[in-house]
């Protein structure tokens, strides 16, 4: 079956916070109010968020429909205990060709072996800074060391390709794009970056540390040679391989995307479904339109009720946001990231 909303898009990709807590507090993305440290055991249910057996059967009734593609999210997915289980159940279900996790390597290490063995099939890693005394400050404590030993883990475990995801901001670490790019050349990673873009946390941050993908790009090509490529119908990144310029270091070839959610909207492209940790479905990150699963999943409601939901998701989903407009009361922005899973 294939999933189509109004606009002909093909919806095939859901994105899941299993949690909105973190081990981290990234300047753009996490509030001091949301509480860290981990959910308890994920059989156990919750009050506030899903359990992983009602993940599981939103899952499987997404899947049904045409539901190809799932991505864990968190806030940081790793502090959810057991979360392999998670992984083994997701990847038994009939139809699920991909499964992925966005995560902030902070716990990597120690997992990325388990989570490979659970089926998860490869990872996005947050990292905003090569320095790690400035990776401590934008992510107000993290350990740079950590994240070198979770992507080393990772590719140890097969979870490739390896995306690691870059929010350039000036002043802040915009003089590490080149860095990035030719650590994506030596490293086999393929480097994302993506544009900044307005939360709860940080208005002022945005107001004077946006930098747009054009500029983004101007930068990586005054040293770099860069050719389009098509790596997928679907989805938000525009991706280049990218060659050291003539008689500039690296030697080599990589790989990069760019991701313009705001100066270039790649809402045509859009392909995906959010669901929220407490159950609600969210056919757009920029709206505030969004219909509640909790209490049907929660009170075993039967398969065909929660397609009827999933359904009418897709039915409202927008055309396009509108946070480029300036329009951000209509788009539903700012919002708190962790608690949408970007």
């Amino acid at each position: 079956m294939q999933l189509t909303d109004n606009f002909g898009r093909s919806i095939d990709y859901i994105r899941i916070s299993v949690t909105d807590r973190c081990n981290l507090r990234c300047v753009y993305c996490m509030p001091d109010t949301i509480k860290s440290g981990c959910h308890q055991d994920g059989k156990i249910a919750i009050d506030s968020i899903l359990t992983y057996e009602e993940i599981l059967r939103f899952v499987e009734a997404a899947s049904a429909l045409g539901i190809k593609k799932v991505r864990l999210t968190g806030g940081e997915p790793l502090v959810r205990n057991a979360l392999n289980e998670l992984i083994r159940g997701i990847k038994a279900i009939d139809g699920i060709e991909e499964l992925t996790l966005t995560t902030n390597g902070q716990l990597l290490a120690a997992m990325a072996a388990q989570l490979g063995e659970a089926g998860l099939d490869r990872v996005n890693i947050s990292l905003d800074s090569l320095m790690p005394h400035r990776y401590a400050e934008i992510t107000k404590g993290g350990d740079f060391n950590n994240v070198m030993a979770g992507i080393s883990a990772a590719e140890a475990a097969g979870l490739l390709p390896i995306k690691l995801n870059m929010v350039p901001m000036a002043g802040i670490n915009d003089d590490e794009i080149e860095a990035f790019v030719s650590f994506g050349i030596k490293t086999g990673c393929q480097i994302r970056f993506i544009e900044l873009m307005p939360t709860v946390v940080n208005e002022h941050l945005f107001s004077s540390g946006f930098i747009g993908s054009d500029e983004i790009k101007r930068r990586i090509e005054m040293k770099f040679e860069l050719v389009p490529l098509k790596l997928r119908k679907y989805g938000p990144a525009r991706y280049f391989s990218v060659t050291s310029r003539s008689g500039l270091e690296p030697h080599g070839t990589g790989v990069i995307g760019i991701i313009s959610a705001i100066t270039c909207r790649f809402c045509p492209q859009c392909n995906r479904l959010r669901l929220t940790a407490d159950g609600r479905l969210r056919p757009c990150l920029y709206s505030n339109i969004e219909v509640g699963l909790f209490e049907a999943l929660r009170t075993k409601a039967s398969m065909e009720e929660i397609q009827k939901l999933i359904l009418q998701a897709v039915d409202l989903k927008p055309e396009r946001h509108n946070i480029s407009d300036g329009n951000e009361e209509k788009s539903g922005a700012p919002f708190i990231m962790s608690g949408l899973g970007g």
